[in-house]
This record gives structure tokens, sequence and C-alpha cells, in this order.
């Protein structure tokens, strides 16, 4: 009786708190049944990764397979191309983009002037909403070794030839313009935290007679420096996870060598040749990666003592 009792004043309780405050559940119930519709119940197709999948049959009715599409990726001859290309992109794009908006958060910050400060604002996050098909368009106008400008320009230095063609010039281009559509976007979140930080911290280092570079150095690093850690993690979830879009756009048989990553793999094992059993499991492995590298830097972040995600 007593459990009777107990159940049924929960149910009473949760049917008055889903009357008073309908709105609120109703409103994040939508975003939760995007969640849930969306990006949980497609998890479920990773079981495909374990068998011989055939459509006539459907995921559940296919045969089992095991590992064995594991281990025909982990033995092909294009694995390690693949996952060296992805890295490397990745890596690079990771070590030399990273600090590039940290950079000018802190520069923005120090500006005197308020209107070079808009300006500058302005015109480096103005790239981030080209599309990716505009920017890789641009990169080719730039790149034509007959009308190109910034290939004419090269070609006073001696850099020659269609770079775009060249596998040793791939990485440096995908990089350079990622670096360049997107660090005025990610400075913003920077520029957010520096505004956050206490300005009498400021007025007590200029009594202390604090440069201005000292002033970076002790101040304004140390305050966003939980916003680094947190946005290091993230993107540390996304080495293995670079974008498909722009690198098949700008892939072409003679950057293929460089230029061949997991998910353009994927893309052409799974839709062209239509292995998805196969393709599952590659894009299962990967996510497996990109989980474990988040856990790991999340963890190396707590014992630094500058928090973490979780």
């Amino acid at each position: 009786m007593d459990n009777r009792r107990k159940k049924s004043s929960v149910v009473i309780r949760i049917r008055k708190e889903l009357k008073k405050n309908w709105q609120l559940y109703v409103i994040i119930g939508l975003p939760l049944l995007y969640l849930i519709t969306f990006q949980f119940v497609p998890l479920l197709g990773n079981v495909m990764a374990f068998k011989n999948y055939r459509i006539k049959e459907g995921i559940w009715g296919s045969p089992w397979a095991g590992f064995k599409y594991f281990e025909q990726f982990f033995n092909s001859p294009q694995f390690k191309s693949i996952l060296s290309n992805t890295l490397l992109l990745s890596f690079g794009q990771l070590i030399l983009g990273f600090p590039l908006p940290i950079i000018l958060a802190l520069a923005l910050n120090e500006a005197l002037s308020p209107k070079f400060k808009k300006i500058v604002q302005t015109v480096s996050f103005a790239p981030y909403f080209i599309s990716v098909v505009v920017m890789v368009s641009l990169v080719n106008l730039l790149l034509d070794p007959h009308v190109g400008l910034l290939a004419h320009w090269l070609s006073k230095i001696g850099i020659e030839g269609n770079l775009l063609g060249m596998p040793s010039a791939f990485r440096p281009i995908y990089i350079l313009s990622g670096i360049w559509q997107t660090t005025g976007y990610s400075a913003i979140i920077y520029i957010a935290a520096l505004s956050s930080i206490d300005p009498s911290l400021y007025e007590a280092a200029s009594v202390d007679g604090a440069t201005r570079f000292q002033r970076i150095l002790h101040i304004n690093i140390p305050g966003i420096l939980p916003t680094i850690v947190v946005m290091l993690i993230l993107e540390s979830g996304k080495i293995m996870n670079i974008g498909f879009e722009k690198v098949f756009l700008l892939q072409n048989d003679m950057n293929m060598i460089s230029s061949e990553i997991i998910s353009t793999y994927v893309y052409k094992i799974g839709m062209v040749k239509a292995q998805y059993s196969f393709s599952t499991a590659i894009g299962l492995f990967n996510s497996a990666i990109n989980a474990t590298i988040v856990v790991i830097v999340n963890k190396i972040a707590r014992k630094v003592g500058e928090g973490g995600l979780w």
C-alpha cells in the first residue's frame, strides 16, 4: 500500500509540474525530438558494420559478418595513406588554425581605435559566410595557372604550374584557405570571453606599472584559458571528422595521393560502389577514434586543472 501511495504521489507531482510549466517542456521537447529522430535513431544503422548487409533482407535480417569489414579496411592497401592524409590535414589545421583566432582576439582587444577594430573584425568575419562551393571556386580562379592572380604572384617567386594538381600543394591550399575562412568567426568567442574579464584587474596592473604585453600575458590569457581549453577539446573531436565537401571539391586525379581521406573514401565505397557494410565499418571506426580523442583530451585538461567538458 505504501509503495502504491508513493507512486501515485509521484505521478500527481509530475502532472502538476507538467501543467504548471508545460510551455517550457514544449520548448525543450522539440529539440529533444529532433535529436532523438535524427541523431540517436540513426545510430542503430551502425549494426550494418557487423553484418553482411543485403537490401532485400534489411539490416536486421542480414547475416552477421563479425569484424570482417574492419579487418578488410585495416588490411587494405589504402589504409595507411588514407589515415595519414586525414591526420596530416586535421593536425595541420589544428596546429596552425587554432592559435590564430586567439591571437586575433587579443590583438583586437588591445586596439585603441574602435573604428579600426570594427573594420578588422568585419573584414575577417565576412569570409565565414562564403559557402564551401563558392570558396573552392575562388581558390580555383586564384590558382589558375593562366588567369589566376595569386598564381601570377607565386610565379614571380618561382612557384609555377597547376598547384591544385600538385599533391604536395594540396595540404597547404586546404589549410590556408580554411584559416582564411574561419579565423574571424572563431575569434568572436574569445573576444566575448575577454569582455567578461573584470576591468579592475587592468586598473590594478596599470597602477603596478605593467606593460601592455604583461597585461596580455598575466590577465587576458589566464582569463580566457577555460574557454581555450573547451574549444581545444571540441576541435580535437573533429580530428578524424575533417570536412568532406571541401576536400571532395578540391580533389582531382592528380592530387589524389594526398587528398584521399576517410570521409571521401567512405563516400566512394558506400554511395558509388554500394558497399554499405564496408563503408559503415569505416565510418564507425572513424567515430570511435574521435570519441576516444575527446575523452583523452578532456582527461588531460582536468588533470592540468583547467576543467573540461565533463
